[in-house]
C-alpha cells in the first residue's frame, strides 16, 4: 500500500491527515506486532486517533479506510477493553466485578450479535458511553475508540470474540 493511497481515501471522507516522521510507533503498535512478527519483517503504518476523541469520527475513519480489505492489508486496532488504571490496582470487590463484567457483557453483545442490524450496532457504539458502568470502564475513550474504527472498517458483527482476564479484570478482543 502506498501513502498517497491512504491520503486518498482519508481525504475523499473529509479526513485530514498528516505525516510524522518524527513520531515512533505507540507502544499499541510495536508491542502487539512484535508479538505477531518477531522478524519485523512487514510495512507499518500507525494512525493516530482523531483528536476530537468522538466515536463518530471514529466509526467515520474505519469507513474511510474499508476499502484497503480488498488489498490483504492487516488492520488492527490496538486498544482496550478494559482501560480503568485504578482499578486495576485496587483490590476486586462484589460491585467492582459486576461493573466490569456488565460493560464486557454490553460490549461482546454490541459487537457480535447478529441481530442487531448495522444501524443498530452503530448507535449501541455510537452511544458507548450510556452502556452499563462504561465510565467504571473507561474512565477516558482513548483506548476504547480503536475498536469504533474497527467496526467502521468491518460494518459487520465481529466474527469472533476472544474472553481474557488481564490482572483480574474481565477483558475482550475482537476479529472482524
Amino acid at each position: 500500500m502506498k501513502l498517497n493511497t491512504l491520503y486518498r481515501l482519508l481525504a475523499n471522507a473529509g479526513i485530514v491527515a498528516t505525516l510524522d516522521n518524527q513520531r515512533g510507533l505507540d507502544h499499541g503498535v510495536f508491542v502487539t506486532l512484535k508479538l505477531m512478527y518477531p522478524d519485523a519483517g512487514i510495512p507499518c503504518v500507525q494512525l493516530s486517533l482523531l483528536n476530537n476523541l468522538q466515536p463518530t469520527a471514529h466509526i467515520a475513519l474505519g469507513k474511510a479506510l474499508r476499502a484497503l480489505r480488498k488489498d490483504n492489508i492487516l488492520m488492527k486496532g490496538s486498544g482496550f477493553s478494559f482501560h480503568n488504571l485504578d482499578a486495576f490496582f485496587s483490590s476486586s470487590t462484589p460491585e467492582s466485578v459486576l461493573l466490569n463484567h456488565s460493560f464486557e457483557q454490553w460490549l461482546m453483545d454490541t459487537c457480535s450479535n447478529k441481530q442487531y442490524t448495522e444501524q443498530e450496532r452503530e448507535q449501541r457504539l455510537l452511544n458507548w458511553a450510556k452502556a452499563p458502568a462504561a465510565r467504571y470502564c473507561h474512565p477516558r475513550e482513548e483506548h476504547l475508540l480503536p475498536l469504533h474504527v474497527c467496526y467502521g472498517i468491518a460494518g459487520a458483527a465481529a466474527k469472533k470474540v476472544f474472553e481474557i482476564e488481564i490482572l483480574g479484570k474481565m477483558s475482550s478482543a475482537y476479529l472482524w
